[in-house]
């Protein structure tokens, strides 16, 4: 990527967004899906895998975006240009200038912790970082839930599918959410369990997603099997979120077993060798119970562990093909400075 240096015409705005793991009622967060499933809830928390947007004001017109983590950029020579523009190199900064309509020139630079493909909500949580970097530049005072709209919408702009509202939430507030989806809205009630705890009995891997649409659809156009299985994993979500509540992680791990069981039915692909290999080796080595993050068909998979055998779970996932990530629970949310 060619180096390109402007004058700045004031201070740089940078935000910041951790990704998430979900450990229950995923998928049924997508409208109007949980309508039909009375008490749906997503559990979920953040990790410090954080996602940033700086924005630089230049001098005159001219806008820049750049990514510094795929190594891409493209320029306007003003907003005018970019609105009228149909097709991005870098649709996200670019969708959320075109809603944010900026009056003057800038640099905007986004960076991402999250490997491609992660399933741990990496685009969610750089679309919260951006969104709040372009509020502050362009002087509109949001609300966070307001920043969860825009997010979330612009994203399925971008897309051409519904989004969930799950993953916008650990990006916003940081630590163990339950997200209730009720008929008068999303509500999401923080979870009151030590982080350290979180950290203890988790181990997450990248396995280097099936489409969340394909899922969507099947269950909109009345699939029975799909239905059914979405019932009981709203019933395993609210179960796993007492469970949560009391500590009871034996009960987390049976959890967490039978919502990945039912969802790998859902459609073809959701597993895949390599995840089903390594949750066999976890188990082997003290795992509890293991689900993949977000659609599945790959990334990231999230694995509860004995209390103390972390470390060797680990190591096998790792010998196995596996690639571990950093686990650490996001204690904040969105920063903005």
């Amino acid at each position: 990527m060619r180096k390109v240096t402007y004058a700045a015409s004031g201070p740089t705005i940078v935000a910041q967004a951790p990704c998430r793991a979900d450990l229950a009622g995923g998928t049924i967060d997508l409208w109007p899906l949980y309508l039909f499933h009375h008490g749906a809830l997503t559990l979920n928390f953040a990790v410090n895998i954080l996602t940033t947007c700086r924005v630089t004001p230049l001098k005159g017109k001219r806008i820049h975006l750049r990514s510094l983590d795929t190594k891409k950029d493209q320029e306007f020579p003003s907003f005018e240009v970019l609105r009228k523009t149909r097709r991005f190199r870098l649709p996200l900064a670019a969708r959320l200038l075109q809603f944010f309509a900026p009056k003057e020139g800038l640099l905007i630079e986004t960076d991402s912790e999250s490997p491609a493909g992660a399933g741990i909500s990496g685009s969610s949580a750089l679309m919260i970082a951006t969104t709040a970097a372009l509020a502050r530049f362009t002087d509109r005072n949001l609300t966070l839930e307001q920043m969860r709209v825009i997010a979330q919408n612009v994203e399925a702009q971008i897309i051409q599918v519904p989004t969930g509202c799950q993953d916008y939430y650990p990006a916003l507030y940081g630590g163990v959410s339950a997200i209730h989806l009720d008929a008068d809205g999303i509500h999401r009630e923080a979870v009151p369990i030590m982080p350290e705890e979180i950290e203890s009995r988790f181990v997450l891997a990248y396995t280097g997603a099936i489409n969340n649409w394909e899922v969507f659809k099947a269950h909109i156009n009345g699939d029975k099997h799909v239905h059914r299985n979405f019932a009981r994993i709203t019933e395993i979500a609210r179960a796993m979120h007492q469970a949560l509540m009391h500590g009871n992680w034996n009960e987390v791990g049976r959890l967490l077993r039978e919502e990945w069981k039912l969802r790998r039915t859902n459609a073809p692909g959701i597993t895949t060798p390599l995840i089903d290999k390594l949750i066999a080796v976890a188990a082997k080595n003290g795992g509890l119970g293991a689900k993949a993050c977000g659609a599945g068909g790959g990334g990231c998979v999230i694995f509860l562990v004995e209390k103390g055998a972390a470390s060797r779970v680990a190591t096998a996932i790792g010998d196995n093909g596996g690639r571990v990530l950093p686990l650490q629970v996001a204690r904040d949310g969105l920063r903005l400075s």
